[in-house]
């Protein structure tokens, strides 16, 4: 295979590897924070964070750009510190894919740790734990099997990310053009051969991370 398949790959392979970690930390942050509080508009602060997993790639996308876009103040606030955009941007193929990919981790993360007894974090508190010694000693060992499987299923989904990336990043060779957005580029090119290969080439990242999941259930 030449450099016109590998390097869409690459390039995906570079935007989830830094948005895997991205969209996992801020589960992990999100959904230790929340099971702990109890405070009104609660379940209102989860849904608001669970919106990415059902609205259509193109919302997303859309609000996107009017936040990060180049009359929003975040966006102006980038261009003026950096002299670039966020949008059209390897930066934006990274935030698009954390957003999309967030929701499933924090769900998983959320099962995960509502599953663990609080009398025993209770109990580490109470011998004198921060809570984040509680968090590393107690709730990580009894969870590490949903964060794992958290961060391999947000690693999937950011990996087949399309619509929102097309949006809000675009389809720029070596740069924002990931599997997805080459193969829906060879499909309308008339390039099927190209297609397949990605195709096969995304089921089989996706496969493996499935199967390494469905392990972790066992």
């Amino acid at each position: 295979m030449g450099t016109e398949f590998w390097t869409p790959i690459l390039v995906s392979l570079r935007v989830v590897a830094l948005a895997s970690i991205l969209s996992f930390i801020l589960a992990v942050l999100a959904a230790w924070f929340l099971k702990k509080k109890s405070f009104k508009g609660k379940v209102f602060v989860e849904t608001i964070l669970m919106l990415p997993l059902v609205l259509p790639p193109t919302v997303i996308g859309f609000g996107l750009l009017v936040i990060f876009g180049r009359r929003s103040f975040v966006g102006q606030w980038f261009e003026l510190l950096f002299n670039q955009t966020i949008v059209f941007s390897y930066i934006a193929a990274v935030i698009a894919a954390t957003v999309v990919a967030f929701p499933l981790i924090y769900q998983m993360l959320m099962n995960g740790f509502e599953s663990v007894d609080d009398d025993l974090e209770a109990a580490a508190r109470q011998m004198g734990a921060s809570e984040w010694k509680v968090f590393y000693h107690v709730t990580v060992p009894l969870t590490w099997r949903s964060l794992v499987s958290g961060y391999m299923l947000g690693f999937a989904r950011a990996l087949g990310e399309f619509g929102a990336t097309m949006m809000f990043a675009g389809s720029i060779a070596g740069l924002t053009r990931t599997i997805p957005t080459s193969i829906y580029i060879a499909v309308e090119s008339g390039n099927t051969a190209m297609a397949y290969y990605w195709v096969i080439s995304i089921v089989i990242f996706a496969f493996g991370l499935l199967s390494v999941v469905q392990r972790l259930k066992k």
